[in-house]
């Protein structure tokens, strides 16, 4: 695969006009309205084409996010060609069942009769993407439309021009745009987007933004799905394997250069072990990206010149105890650890989405729980423990989108654990069934029998009520 030294190699794409964006809507109503999209042959037959499109594709979408900002060919294929062909398997195996009415417990009250839940689709959905997994992002909430019954627009991210126009000529290739059509452009072709009344609206990306997202849907009463993020905690714990810790934290926080919206933001280290752990995280890095990690194939760089800025001004913070290198030309900042920082710290304001790991310490696990609960929910949190009950405390007094008990990032990569935030970090959850289950609509149905028609119900009510009242208690 060829490399080079620029990270950028396509210009941002031209933003989509209004009139143009008007007419893909127009033409994925319509399209839905024809009924095409119910039926189940129709889903799994496009499905089974993304998945051919996708490994066709592989390589260029391997060296387009090389190129947009020097994503590891490992991470690219692990975090995101490979997760969604894990995703389309597993959904192209279940689709049918998923698919079916599902029968539910009767109610005695409607004896003799028996109920269905139907998953119908909600029509035209909108999903608007994120640069720092470009491919994933886009296509797992996609594969749920689709699987679900939907047309769907989808809005790439401008920041991965590379990608944006993989993925794009991708879809482009395979799907009518009155089914499945990306849109590129920049916030002027997102606005045009978020003007036009989708039947449901799908957005990852920052907590400012998907405020935007939420006033613009609520125009239209449109559902939405929000994947944001926030500041995702590691708390270790003095009777932790500071090795392990040490080291699944070091790649939790520095794959793709820490951006990644459920990477460790911080550490929340028990003060006892504190310098043990900054030692041995400091030696990870080295063995993971060598003495200069800058030369190392296997370090990203950051997205854009406004992120690089941000996060250099954060080095001002606290003490540098590892890393803290920068280079403008190439957007590089090296995988560093922050000690002296409190939450005044502009670096503690924020999320910080890319390699800067701050340091905090706690003295009794109560203070960890406390310092978590006083800030916003976040996505994720880690902790780090070998003791049970530490584990059911920290977990029974903390509220957080997703996690792991001794590990990071890996509870995103089971599919049968539904993916999503709470409060500030979002609302709503996808991946496997609960991405079918997200883009559809649960429609309640009873089929009452005929044979059987009880007076009871029906008016004048003289003299029921002490007869309802005992047999509510029996029911």
């Amino acid at each position: 695969m060829p490399r080079t030294n620029s990270v950028r190699t396509a210009p941002p794409p031209a933003d989509t006009d209004l009139q143009h964006v008007r007419s893909i809507v127009q033409k994925q109503r319509e399209f839905f309205a024809s009924g095409h999209t119910l039926n189940l042959a129709f889903r799994m037959e496009r499905l089974r084409e993304l998945q051919q499109a996708i490994l066709q594709h592989e390589q260029d979408l391997l060296d387009a996010m090389y190129a947009d900002f020097r994503k590891p060919q490992v991470e690219a294929y692990a975090t995101e060609i490979g997760f969604i062909e894990l995703e389309l398997k597993l959904v192209l195996k279940n689709l049918s069942s998923w698919a079916k009415p599902q029968r539910v417990k009767e109610s005695l009250l409607n004896f003799p009769s028996r109920s269905y839940i139907h998953s119908d689709p909600y029509g035209l959905t909108l999903i608007i993407a994120p640069w720092n997994y470009p491919f994933q992002l886009l296509l797992a909430p996609l594969i749920g439309a689709m699987a679900a019954g939907n047309c769907a627009i989808v809005k790439p991210s401008e920041l991965t021009p590379n990608t944006s126009a993989v993925v794009t000529r991708l879809l482009r290739a395979h799907f009518d745009e009155a089914y499945v059509a990306a849109v590129e452009g920049g916030v002027s072709t997102t606005q045009h987007l978020l003007q036009q009344r989708f039947d449901f609206i799908f957005f990852t990306g920052s907590t400012k933004v998907g405020k935007i997202v939420m006033r613009a849907a609520a125009e239209h009463l449109t559902p939405v799905t929000l994947e944001l993020g926030g500041k995702s905690p590691a708390i270790v714990t003095e009777d932790a394997d500071l090795g392990l810790a040490a080291r699944r934290i070091a790649w939790g926080k520095f794959m793709n250069a820490g951006q990644t919206c459920i990477a460790p933001d911080y550490l929340l280290v028990q003060e006892s072990i504190k310098e043990d752990l900054i030692e041995l995280i400091i030696q990870y890095i080295e063995q993971f990206y060598g003495q200069d990690p800058q030369q190392s194939p296997d370090f990203a760089r950051i997205i854009n010149d406004a992120h690089f800025n941000r996060l250099s001004r954060y080095l001002k913070d606290g003490l540098v105890r590892t890393g803290g290198v920068t280079d403008a030309p190439t957007r590089y900042i090296a995988p560093t650890l922050l000690d002296k920082v409190t939450w005044q710290h502009p670096v503690m304001q924020e999320e910080i989405f890319g390699p800067i790991l701050p340091v905090l310490t706690f003295g009794q696990l109560d203070d960890a729980i406390a310092t978590v609960k006083r800030h916003e929910k976040p996505l994720a949190l880690y902790l780090f423990t070998s003791d049970d009950e530490k584990k059911e405390q920290v977990l029974a007094h903390t509220f957080f989108g997703g996690g792991c008990v001794n590990d990071t990032i890996s509870h995103v990569a089971n599919p049968y654990l539904p993916f999503g935030g709470v409060g500030h970090s979002g609302m709503g959850s996808y991946h496997g069934k609960s991405s079918f289950d997200l883009f559809s609509q649960q429609k309640s149905v009873l089929h009452r029998g005929t044979w059987l028609d009880l007076p009871m119900r029906y008016p004048p009510y003289t003299n029921r009520l002490q007869f309802l009242r005992k047999a509510f208690k029996w029911l």
